[in-house]
């Protein structure tokens, strides 16, 4: 474990892939495109970057892209969201699946680089879940107790665990969207990975984790009720509703009651019918977006129907 207060201090909303993106395009001195491999929409062999902390979910999309497409092969390097970003300038990387788009001046500076605008968008919602030891004492927490606990103010004795020693989307978004812009408390530790978290919440009682849902959010999958059988799912304070304590339920990100929602988004540099295409076509199509209920993450490209209920709470 490592203490990241100092690697993320200076994170902020996007700037780390802009000026990356600025530096690289005004050393390269000049364009360069990306040349066609021998794939097209269904067919060859591609790298792609992916977001870690949805590692469950891509691969399933993978596994079932490739047993209906025999002679595709996406193989895909998981890292943490800015890695991922600065792929965008990798030769060898196709595509990347992150938790934000492209703003204009990204769009434009890859656009110098490559000699062409590389497309974007978002394909389904997920939220970052709250973890705790199975013997915790506490298991519901308001946004003002979780921003406390990030910035180093909280009353509990929890110490907080995130997913990676580099700039994370889940980092990202404690820093962006539950501190406002405040650094992270010298407390906050990190993983090297999800499943890190995940272990060490289960080993040391007074730990309280943050990772992305689509790693314990299925029930209908063995591995993540392996991990549920580790650790417990807590309940945060619903947005707009002080008096409910709700768990990142397909329902309640989709309503966006879960006050920890976030994007999921593709971002594909090529200007040709490549298999970045044909995979991101799958993704924002039928089965791919099936795959994303089923994984009980929200589809952004489907129908969600949403029933009144009487859901018992925890």
């Amino acid at each position: 474990m490592k203490n990241i207060r100092q690697i993320y201090n200076m994170l902020r909303a996007g700037i780390y892939a802009l000026v990356v993106l600025a530096l690289v395009s005004c050393n390269n001195g000049g364009s360069r495109k990306v040349i066609p491999g021998n794939d097209d929409l269904k067919s060859g062999t591609i790298h792609i970057s992916v977001d870690e902390s949805f590692k469950p979910i891509i691969d399933s999309q993978i596994r079932v892209f490739m047993s209906q497409f025999p002679d595709a092969t996406i193989i895909p390097h998981y890292k943490a969201e800015a890695e991922c970003l600065k792929d965008l300038l990798n030769d060898s990387i196709r595509m990347v699946i992150v938790t934000r788009g492209l703003s204009e001046g990204e769009v434009k500076s890859l656009q110098d680089t490559l000699g062409f605008a590389p497309f974007w968008g978002k394909i389904a919602s997920d939220a970052i879940s709250v973890i705790v030891n199975n013997k915790a004492a506490d298991s519901l927490f308001t946004m003002g107790e979780i921003r406390s606990l990030m910035n180093g103010t909280s009353g509990y004795k929890l110490n907080p665990v995130l997913d990676g020693n580099a700039a994370t989307s889940t980092v990202r978004f404690m820093i962006d969207s539950v501190l406002k812009g405040q650094p992270l408390s010298p407390e906050v530790t990190a993983a090297k990975t999800s499943q890190g978290v995940i272990d060490y919440v289960a080993g040391n009682e007074h730990a309280i984790g943050f990772i992305g849902v689509s790693w314990i959010g299925n029930p209908e999958d063995k591995q993540q009720l392996a991990f549920l059988s580790k650790v417990r799912v807590a309940s945060i304070e619903a947005r707009n509703d002080p008096d409910k304590f709700i768990k990142p339920y397909q329902a309640n990100i989709a309503t966006k009651r879960y006050p920890m929602v976030r994007g999921l988004y593709y971002i594909v540099k090529e200007n040709y019918s490549g298999l970045g295409r044909g995979f991101t076509n799958f993704l924002k199509n039928e089965k791919g977006q099936l795959i994303f209920q089923r994984a009980y993450l929200v589809p952004s490209n489907m129908d969600f129907t949403i029933r009144a209920a009487q859901i018992k709470e925890e």
